[in-house]
């Protein structure tokens, strides 16, 4: 029989953060994959817990994924963990997760922290429906192209951010989205823990103000309050969303929430009954 990977949460910073299951799951594996193994290594002996530590991150994932899953297939139970948060949300991990799953070994989630949903519970915008996209782009014509396309979107946006783009991602945000609230959530369950809200620009302004800015960065953007205007013919907005591979109903249903309008309406518009 082959072991079980574990895929453990870790804390975003308050170590009160991690679960019980997860402390115990530490201590009953044969090994540990990390991020880096010397930040792990101190939530580890934080914790008392001495275990063989692998190094597992994007320079060496290729490679390391078939090592481990050797290892697992004698029998050998393994975490993978990350330097914070749930592993594979922009972190290392697809590439073991996908190789266990193809050479039949179980994986298995032990849920925690993750920056994403904390800051989404706590940032005051729509939760009923969102999209995590993880980092926005480096270069300002890709965020800006990005965000372009995400405009439809009715749901609340998140994403990563480094605190050396911040500022130039609320630009590009303002450019595109202009009249969209939107809230970063910085250094989340650490010591100095806050949400800025408001527009981009405001958002913006308010740290733009600071000598500096430091920390991890959460930054969501709230769905308009208006419908934006799309002159696109319903038919060929209903082709588009079938060829994004959406059943002909669901198409309709699609392009009528975008539209402001009920399903039924569309169809009449579209048939003329």
């Amino acid at each position: 029989m082959p072991g079980i990977l574990y895929i453990v949460a870790t804390p975003i910073g308050n170590l009160e953060d991690i679960t019980l299951r997860a402390l115990r799951v530490l201590r009953e594996v044969d090994w540990i994959a990390c991020e880096d193994t010397r930040q792990s290594r101190k939530l580890l002996e934080h914790f008392g817990i001495s275990k063989p530590m692998l190094s597992y991150h994007d320079h060496n994932e290729s490679g390391r994924a078939a090592e481990l899953v050797g290892k697992l297939a004698t029998g050998g139970s393994g975490a993978l963990i990350s330097d914070a948060g749930t592993p594979l949300i922009s972190d290392p991990g697809y590439r073991l997760v996908e190789a266990a799953i193809a050479a039949s070994v179980p994986v298995v989630p032990i849920p925690g922290a993750s920056a994403a949903v904390s800051a989404l519970s706590a940032a005051g915008l729509p939760t009923d429906a969102f999209r995590f996209c993880g980092f926005l782009p480096p270069k300002s014509t890709q965020r800006k192209k990005l965000l372009e396309q995400l405009k439809p979107e009715t749901g609340t946006l998140i994403f990563y951010e480094t605190p050396h783009r911040i500022l130039e991602a609320l630009e590009d945000v303002t450019a595109v989205m202009a009249a969209r609230p939107v809230v970063v959530a910085r250094e989340l369950t650490k010591l100095h823990e806050e949400f800025l809200r408001g527009t981009a620009a405001e958002v913006h302004a308010a740290l733009a103000s600071r000598q500096s800015v430091k920390g991890e960065i959460t930054l969501l953007i709230g769905k308009s309050d208006t419908i934006e205007a799309d002159d696109t013919p319903l038919e060929e907005a209903v082709l588009a969303a079938e060829q994004q591979g959406l059943p002909r109903m669901e198409a309709i249903k699609h392009v009528a929430k975008q539209r402001g309008l009920s399903k039924r309406e569309v169809y009449r518009l579209m048939t003329g009954r």
